[in-house]
Protein backbone atom coordinates (compact mmCIF):
# COMPACT_ATOMS: atom_id res chain seq x y z
CA UNK A 1 0.00 0.00 0.00
CA UNK A 2 1.11 3.54 -0.95
CA UNK A 3 2.56 6.28 1.80
CA UNK A 4 -0.44 8.04 0.27
CA UNK A 5 -3.18 9.77 3.23
CA UNK A 6 -6.16 7.63 3.42
CA UNK A 7 -9.48 8.35 4.57
CA UNK A 8 -11.63 5.56 5.38
CA UNK A 9 -15.42 6.07 3.96
CA UNK A 10 -18.00 5.54 6.78
CA UNK A 11 -21.74 4.59 6.76
CA UNK A 12 -22.88 8.20 7.70
CA UNK A 13 -21.05 9.30 4.03
CA UNK A 14 -21.88 6.26 1.61
CA UNK A 15 -25.33 7.00 2.29
CA UNK A 16 -25.39 10.84 2.36
CA UNK A 17 -23.69 10.05 -0.99
CA UNK A 18 -26.21 8.31 -2.29
CA UNK A 19 -28.97 10.18 -1.90
CA UNK A 20 -27.05 12.71 -3.59
CA UNK A 21 -26.94 10.58 -6.78
CA UNK A 22 -30.37 11.47 -8.45
CA UNK A 23 -29.25 15.65 -8.33
CA UNK A 24 -25.44 14.68 -9.30
CA UNK A 25 -25.73 12.36 -12.27
CA UNK A 26 -24.00 13.22 -15.28
CA UNK A 27 -25.58 11.58 -18.21
CA UNK A 28 -23.10 10.92 -20.73
CA UNK A 29 -20.99 7.31 -21.13
CA UNK A 30 -20.73 5.48 -18.03
CA UNK A 31 -17.96 3.32 -17.44
CA UNK A 32 -19.31 1.12 -14.47
CA UNK A 33 -22.46 1.20 -12.62
CA UNK A 34 -21.35 3.25 -9.34
CA UNK A 35 -19.35 5.95 -11.28
CA UNK A 36 -21.95 8.68 -9.80
CA UNK A 37 -20.97 7.11 -5.91
CA UNK A 38 -17.42 7.08 -6.77
CA UNK A 39 -17.30 10.66 -7.64
CA UNK A 40 -19.49 12.01 -4.55
CA UNK A 41 -17.39 9.87 -2.16
CA UNK A 42 -14.22 11.02 -3.95
CA UNK A 43 -15.24 14.19 -3.40
CA UNK A 44 -15.85 13.65 0.46
CA UNK A 45 -12.90 12.13 1.43
CA UNK A 46 -10.81 14.85 -0.25
CA UNK A 47 -13.05 17.88 1.76
CA UNK A 48 -12.43 15.09 5.03
CA UNK A 49 -8.62 14.98 4.15
CA UNK A 50 -8.12 18.60 3.26
CA UNK A 51 -10.75 19.88 5.98
CA UNK A 52 -10.59 17.85 8.68
CA UNK A 53 -14.70 17.44 7.60
CA UNK A 54 -16.15 15.90 4.77
CA UNK A 55 -19.47 17.50 4.95
CA UNK A 56 -17.57 20.93 4.17
CA UNK A 57 -18.04 20.31 0.44
CA UNK A 58 -20.00 21.44 -2.97
CA UNK A 59 -21.56 18.06 -4.32
CA UNK A 60 -24.55 19.37 -5.45
CA UNK A 61 -24.14 23.24 -6.23
CA UNK A 62 -20.65 22.51 -8.26
CA UNK A 63 -22.29 20.61 -11.32
CA UNK A 64 -20.87 22.12 -14.24
CA UNK A 65 -17.89 23.33 -12.02
CA UNK A 66 -14.63 22.20 -10.12
CA UNK A 67 -14.84 20.61 -7.41
CA UNK A 68 -13.12 23.00 -4.56
CA UNK A 69 -11.48 26.30 -5.10
CA UNK A 70 -9.04 25.90 -7.60
CA UNK A 71 -9.25 22.03 -7.36
CA UNK A 72 -10.79 19.23 -9.56
CA UNK A 73 -11.33 15.86 -7.52
CA UNK A 74 -10.80 12.61 -9.73
CA UNK A 75 -11.64 9.51 -8.31
CA UNK A 76 -11.57 5.84 -9.55
CA UNK A 77 -13.02 2.84 -7.98
CA UNK A 78 -10.23 0.10 -8.20
CA UNK A 79 -8.15 -2.15 -6.20
CA UNK A 80 -5.03 0.21 -5.46
CA UNK A 81 -1.87 0.02 -6.89
CA UNK A 82 0.44 2.98 -8.15
CA UNK A 83 0.39 1.61 -11.58
CA UNK A 84 -3.30 3.01 -11.55
CA UNK A 85 -3.40 6.23 -13.93
CA UNK A 86 -4.91 9.91 -13.13
CA UNK A 87 -7.87 10.08 -15.61
CA UNK A 88 -8.91 13.39 -17.24
CA UNK A 89 -10.77 13.24 -20.35
CA UNK A 90 -10.05 15.40 -23.03
CA UNK A 91 -12.87 16.99 -23.57
CA UNK A 92 -13.06 18.13 -20.12
CA UNK A 93 -9.75 19.20 -19.94
CA UNK A 94 -10.45 21.54 -22.88
CA UNK A 95 -13.50 23.03 -20.75
CA UNK A 96 -11.94 23.49 -17.27
CA UNK A 97 -8.68 24.64 -16.12
CA UNK A 98 -8.57 24.02 -11.99
CA UNK A 99 -5.10 25.01 -10.76
CA UNK A 100 -4.97 21.46 -9.35
CA UNK A 101 -6.14 17.58 -9.93
CA UNK A 102 -6.22 15.38 -7.43
CA UNK A 103 -6.77 11.67 -7.57
CA UNK A 104 -8.48 9.70 -5.26
CA UNK A 105 -9.02 5.73 -5.62
CA UNK A 106 -11.19 3.92 -3.61
CA UNK A 107 -9.40 1.05 -2.99
CA UNK A 108 -12.26 -1.17 -3.43
CA UNK A 109 -11.79 -5.45 -3.67
CA UNK A 110 -12.46 -6.27 -7.28
CA UNK A 111 -12.13 -3.72 -10.48
CA UNK A 112 -15.41 -5.27 -11.41
CA UNK A 113 -16.88 -3.90 -8.01
CA UNK A 114 -20.41 -2.81 -7.93
CA UNK A 115 -20.38 -1.50 -4.23
CA UNK A 116 -18.84 0.33 -2.09
CA UNK A 117 -18.53 -0.40 1.50
CA UNK A 118 -18.47 1.02 5.27
CA UNK A 119 -14.42 0.82 5.86
CA UNK A 120 -13.19 0.75 2.12
CA UNK A 121 -10.20 3.20 2.13
CA UNK A 122 -10.10 6.04 -0.05
CA UNK A 123 -6.41 6.71 -0.91
CA UNK A 124 -5.37 10.58 -1.79
CA UNK A 125 -2.67 9.33 -3.96
CA UNK A 126 -1.30 12.86 -5.40
CA UNK A 127 -2.01 15.84 -7.51
CA UNK A 128 -0.95 17.32 -10.96
CA UNK A 129 -1.40 21.27 -12.28
CA UNK A 130 -3.78 21.80 -15.38
CA UNK A 131 -0.45 22.27 -17.39
CA UNK A 132 1.04 19.18 -16.84
CA UNK A 133 -2.46 17.02 -17.35
CA UNK A 134 -3.05 18.91 -20.61
CA UNK A 135 0.84 17.53 -21.77
CA UNK A 136 0.33 14.10 -20.68
CA UNK A 137 -0.73 11.50 -23.42
CA UNK A 138 -4.60 10.38 -24.23
CA UNK A 139 -5.90 6.95 -24.74
CA UNK A 140 -8.97 5.63 -25.14
CA UNK A 141 -9.11 3.46 -21.21
CA UNK A 142 -11.89 1.84 -22.25
CA UNK A 143 -15.06 0.98 -20.21
CA UNK A 144 -15.21 -1.71 -16.88
CA UNK A 145 -18.16 -2.73 -18.25
CA UNK A 146 -15.72 -3.81 -21.33
CA UNK A 147 -15.24 -2.45 -24.56
CA UNK A 148 -13.98 0.79 -25.87
CA UNK A 149 -15.10 4.12 -23.55
CA UNK A 150 -15.82 5.89 -27.12
CA UNK A 151 -13.23 8.96 -25.34
CA UNK A 152 -9.82 9.45 -25.13
CA UNK A 153 -8.27 10.54 -21.59
CA UNK A 154 -5.24 12.38 -20.33
CA UNK A 155 -3.29 9.79 -18.17
CA UNK A 156 -0.34 10.48 -15.63
CA UNK A 157 0.53 7.38 -13.96
CA UNK A 158 -0.65 7.93 -9.73
CA UNK A 159 3.07 6.90 -9.31
CA UNK A 160 3.94 10.17 -10.87
CA UNK A 161 2.22 12.15 -9.06
CA UNK A 162 2.84 14.59 -7.18
CA UNK A 163 2.96 14.07 -3.24
CA UNK A 164 0.06 15.45 -1.42
CA UNK A 165 2.28 16.67 1.35
CA UNK A 166 2.95 20.27 0.78
CA UNK A 167 -0.48 20.37 -1.15
CA UNK A 168 -2.03 22.67 1.05
CA UNK A 169 0.63 25.15 1.04
CA UNK A 170 0.94 24.64 -2.76
CA UNK A 171 -2.72 25.67 -2.97
CA UNK A 172 -2.66 28.59 -0.71
CA UNK A 173 0.55 30.15 -2.79
CA UNK A 174 -1.36 29.51 -5.53
CA UNK A 175 -4.87 31.59 -4.60
CA UNK A 176 -2.34 34.73 -3.32
CA UNK A 177 -0.72 34.31 -6.56
CA UNK A 178 -4.24 34.71 -7.93
CA UNK A 179 -4.85 37.89 -5.80
CA UNK A 180 -2.25 39.44 -6.75
CA UNK A 181 -3.16 39.44 -10.71
CA UNK A 182 -4.09 42.83 -12.31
Amino acid sequence: MSKAPTVILTEEMIEAARALIPATQVRRTVASGIDTLTGILGEFAFAEYFYNDWQRNRVGENKGEVDFEGIEIKASAFPYSDRLNLLVREDYAQKRKPAFYVQIILDVPSRRADTISPGTKAVVCGWATSEEVDRAPKRDFGSKMGGRGGYSCHFIRISALHPMEGFRRKVLEKREDARCLP
